[in-house]
This record gives structure tokens, C-alpha cells and sequence, in this order.
């Protein structure tokens, strides 16, 4: 069973890696789908949704993964990011986008390659684990 878990991981880890890639070869792209995103308050709260559920996975699957406590702490964050989000609300959330496109593209793709790591993680991580030995 809880190898299971940690395979219901990939897609989170794919997802992750997918959307680092194109925000460092495109950061103006990630920017558009960004404010595609906030372009109404039930896709925000859809995308707030899948993000939190993102990180439940990944706070299931850290206990049969190589590094439980370092996922369990990365899926901590992710449900953070999605309860702050909603807490702030969509107004909040696309002020702070807006900011972080005027930073310039250095900034889209530091945050692009810190998607792309945290996804290199998680299927490290998660690929095998205290339960195989």
C-alpha cells in the first residue's frame, strides 16, 4: 500500500518538473498562463484547490520515502501556499504576480527552477524508499 502512495507522488513531481521547464525557457509564457489563472475567481479557487491536494499527497507519501521529513516539509508548504491564497484571495495573489513580473525574467526563472528542483526531489525521493529495503 504504501508504495502505492508514494507512486500517486509522480504525477505531483511531474507536474512540478513540466512547469519548471517552461517557465525557464519561457517566463513571459508562464506569466500569461499566470493571468489566465486569475482571470476569474472559480479558476483561482479551482487552482488553489489542486494545489492543496498537491500537497496532501505529498505529506501522505512522505512517510515511505527516502527523505520523509524534507517531502513532509515540501507538502507542508504547498498546502500553506494554497491556504494563504485563499485567505488573501485572488486580488492579493495577482498584486503579487503583477510584482513579480515587473522583477524581470531573472526572478520568473529562479522561481521556474525551484518548481524544477522540488519536482528532481520529489521523484528521487519518492522512487524508493524505506518500505523496499
Amino acid at each position: 500500500m504504501k508504495k502505492d502512495i508514494r507512486i500517486a507522488a509522480l504525477p505531483i513531481a511531474v507536474l512540478s518538473i513540466v512547469v519548471g521547464i517552461a517557465g525557464i525557457a519561457s517566463p513571459d509564457g508562464g506569466m500569461t498562463l499566470r493571468r489566465l489563472l486569475f482571470a476569474t475567481p472559480s479558476l483561482f479557487y479551482a487552482v488553489v484547490a489542486v494545489r492543496s491536494a498537491m500537497g496532501l499527497g505529498l505529506i501522505l507519501a512522505a512517510s515511505s520515502s527516502r527523505w520523509p521529513r524534507t517531502l513532509w516539509a515540501l507538502g507542508a508548504v504547498v498546502c500553506l501556499q494554497g491556504l494563504s491564497a485563499t485567505l488573501l484571495g485572488p486580488d492579493h495573489g495577482r498584486a503579487i504576480m503583477e510584482w513579480e513580473g515587473m522583477q524581470g525574467f531573472a526572478l520568473l526563472r529562479a522561481g521556474a527552477a525551484v518548481a524544477l528542483a522540488s519536482g528532481g526531489f520529489i521523484v528521487f525521493a519518492v522512487t524508493q524508499g524505506p518500505s523496499e529495503e
